[in-house]
């Protein structure tokens, strides 16, 4: 089977050998995505910070050929439950309709300080 990746642009790609997702047959999974702008700005706010992920997570899911739709599990790590009302409003934005399985993972800390959320995602695409 042929195996695809899609490339974050993070300098951390080599180093470390990952891919920001990686599709091989009908399966895409995405890694761990951080709210990280291109300019490695990073808003305070944790619904600006889990909008940010997910925008990274459906680029993704695009660029090997899947979509939102296509989505069967979520994980979002958060560094404090009192962030589970603004991420998981942001998670049903994304996702009401599609309504994937899905966790909720209190972290005492994620890579980078600066960051509150850090999501994964994982779909099946349709044979056509």
């Amino acid at each position: 089977m042929e195996r695809r990746h899609a490339r974050s642009g993070s300098p951390f790609e080599e180093t470390i050998g990952f891919s920001r997702a990686v599709r091989v047959g009908s399966t895409v999974v995405v890694s761990g995505t951080a709210p990280v702008w291109p300019d490695g700005h990073v808003d305070p706010d944790p619904a600006v910070q889990a909008r940010r992920c997910w925008e990274i997570v459906v680029a993704a899911l695009e660029e090997l050929g899947a979509t939102v739709a296509d989505v069967v599990r979520t994980r979002q790590y958060v560094v404090s439950s009192d962030l589970a009302d603004a991420v998981g409003t942001v998670h049903g934005d994304v996702f009401g309709e599609v309504r994937p399985a899905s966790t909720m993972v209190v972290v005492t800390g994620l890579l980078d300080p600066r960051w509150l959320v850090e999501v994964e995602a994982d779909a099946v695409v349709p044979r056509a």
